[in-house]
């Protein structure tokens, strides 16, 4: 049995060698980020392979139990039976793949094993055998691959452990010496399997580690562009930002070439491809993908140049991404990334372009919200972006850095907490009422935000009865949630709580936002949302701007009520109570 197990333990480490050597090229790692049916059956075909060449180097075993000496397991001698580890990559197959995975692995691998038998009737169990145990482990399949995530070792051995004795119970069963052969070849079949088994996961999990390191790292790059990009949108969406910006963003990424454009024509293109892809190009020559991109609103990808639908046939982009830069209903312009080779367009390449644009496209739109200030029909909207934009946004851009250093995942989410509530911003700038759905998702981006911040420093806790596609005024709740933030607990760290609550109250709406804190000044109460006020706690012109735009909407139909005391403020406005659309304002702003 010494002998035998030495034996297989060789045949496992050289399945473990080609695992190591696959995992290192990059082609193949895409295929166990990116689950789409291809790519699951170019999986399983990889595990047949593994499986074909783990049966060919099997070790024969005569009926009494003596090895064989054969390099090649080409055929089985009637009546000798055989001892490998193709369950170990029927297994693993299961595992990262899936039911279907496992099991095209273990019908194929079943089947090469019957071949070796030469279609002996009484080997059809192999195929039976390997086909349900790469069922069974796939049962086990992570199907949320994008958050690299593996069964850990330990796991894959106890599981391993569980298929290789169902292999066993068949062995037992159905072998030409039955439990004679068993006895022989269980215990080291099992256990050295099943280490490797391990093993193979233990590679598996080291690349989704590494995938993990380079997340934190691309964030943290595109955290520090999207800092470096900010001031060349000043004027919008020009030739001259957009140059500065492709630049820009060749330095801080990994793409091989960069294009910005608007709905008419290329902007801007840095990088590979330069000579024909070109600064101004006209429409007519933009590469078809891109084309795509601005009329499906969708980001487009392109696996090869077939597809991205450049009209040179000598173009050396063989693979990216366009992505249409939205805000709202409005096609800003679009964002096409490329690559020299179609296996560097990974999930977490798609991810990062796709964050990049949805910056870049509030970014444009804050660039030009700046130039048409003065052109702003709202004043109070426009003080209100004023007061937030760029404060707010470079404090959130640095505490989105820092995290980005230790949790990579918190960092995205809040960076899609950024630009939800920044497009909020710049999208009820252009509407006098909005969805109370819509108001409830900017303020809840911009406490995630501040709570990152501050952690453990506020409680809020948001309460409605109402249908979230009634009518609000923008910006309503999170003038009273900010000033709370800002004004109502003073130096106090911890203990801070704030509830909303959102309720009909007859024909009317009630918006309600209560606090702990310290209360307000008697001296300023009789003032606070009517004038300003001269304070070293601030002048109270966000409320004062909340209180005159609801009279202009509603007139005296709108009430602000603040009741404030030593244990707390509440301030509550009442307003009509709407549901329909037809207040809604949609005009955007054009660019």
């Amino acid at each position: 049995m010494g002998e035998l197990a030495f034996l297989i333990a060789e045949r496992v480490g050289l399945i473990i060698l080609l695992a190591f050597i696959l995992v290192n090229i990059r082609p193949f790692r895409r295929l166990l980020l990116d689950a789409t049916p291809a790519n699951l059956f170019k999986l399983a075909l990889i595990f047949s392979a593994f499986a074909i060449i783990s049966n060919l180097l099997g070790i024969e075993i005569d009926p009494d139990n003596h090895i064989m000496r054969e390099t090649i397991l080409w055929h089985v001698t009637p009546g000798y039976s055989v001892a490998n580890v193709r369950i170990l990559a029927v297994t693993v197959a299961g595992i990262v793949g899936g039911p279907g995975v496992g099991g095209l692995t273990g019908l194929v691998a079943g089947t090469h094993r019957m071949m070796q038998e030469s279609w002996a009737a009484d080997a059809w169990f192999y195929i039976v055998s390997s086909t349900l145990i790469g069922i069974l482990s796939g049962m086990l399949y992570h199907k949320n691959r994008r958050h690299f995530v593996v069964m850990p070792p330990w796991q894959g051995f106890l599981v391993s452990l569980v298929m290789e004795s169902i292999q066993m119970i068949f062995v037992v069963f159905f072998s030409p010496t039955h439990l004679k052969l068993a006895h022989f070849i269980a215990l080291p079949m099992i256990v050295i399997s099943s280490i490797g088994t391990a093993f193979f996961l233990m590679i598996l999990s080291l690349y989704f580690r590494q995938e993990v390191d380079t997340r934190a790292v691309q964030t943290r790059s595109v955290m520090k562009l999207a800092v470096r990009t900010l001031p060349a949108f000043r004027h919008g969406l020009q030739s001259e930002s957009a140059r500065q910006v492709t630049d820009l963003i060749l330095e801080y990424t990994d793409f091989d070439a960069v294009g910005i454009g608007n709905t008419e024509k290329t902007l801007a293109f840095a990088g590979a491809g330069s000579d024909h892809h070109y600064h101004d190009m006209p429409k007519a020559d933009v590469p078809r993908f891109a084309k795509q991109a601005l009329q499906n609103r969708q980001t487009q990808l392109a696996y090869n140049t077939g597809q991205i639908g450049c009209h040179n046939d000598h173009c050396p982009l063989q693979a990216g991404m366009a992505i249409p830069l939205t805000l709202g209903s409005r096609v800003l312009g679009v964002l096409t990334l490329y690559f020299k080779e179609n296996w560097q367009l990974t999930p977490v390449e798609i991810q990062t372009g796709e964050g990049l644009g949805e910056i870049l496209a509030t970014q444009i739109v804050l660039g030009e919200k700046e130039r048409q200030a003065g052109l702003l029909r709202d004043a109070e909207l426009k003080s209100l972006q004023a007061q937030i934009s760029p404060h707010f946004f470079f404090n959130s851009i640095n505490t989105i850095i820092a995290i980005s250093r230790f949790d990579s995942e918190k960092a995205r989410f809040l960076l899609r907490e950024l630009s939800t509530f920044f497009r909020s911003n710049l999208l009820g700038a252009n509407q006098s009422k909005i969805p109370l759905k819509q108001e409830e998702a900017h303020v809840k981006a911009y406490l995630n935000l501040e709570q990152t911040r501050f952690p453990d420093k506020y409680d809020v806790e948001f309460y409605s009865s109402v249908d979230d596609q009634v009518l609000v005024p923008p910006f309503a709740i999170q003038v009273l949630v900010e000033n709370a933030i800002h004004h109502a607990f003073g130096n106090r760290k911890t203990g801070n709580i704030i509830n909303i609550w959102i309720t009909k109250s007859g024909k009317y709406l009630e918006i309600r936002v209560a606090d702990n804190g310290e209360g307000i000044d008697p001296a300023v109460i009789g003032k606070l949302g009517k004038e300003k006020i001269d304070s070293e706690q601030g002048s109270g012109t966000a409320m004062q701007n909340l209180n005159a735009r609801l009279k202009g909407l509603y007139g005296d139909s709108a009430k602000m009520q603040i009741v404030t005391g030593k244990t707390g403020t509440s301030i509550s406005l009442l307003i009509p109570y709407a549901q329909t659309k037809q207040d809604l304002n949609t005009e955007g702003a054009s660019i």
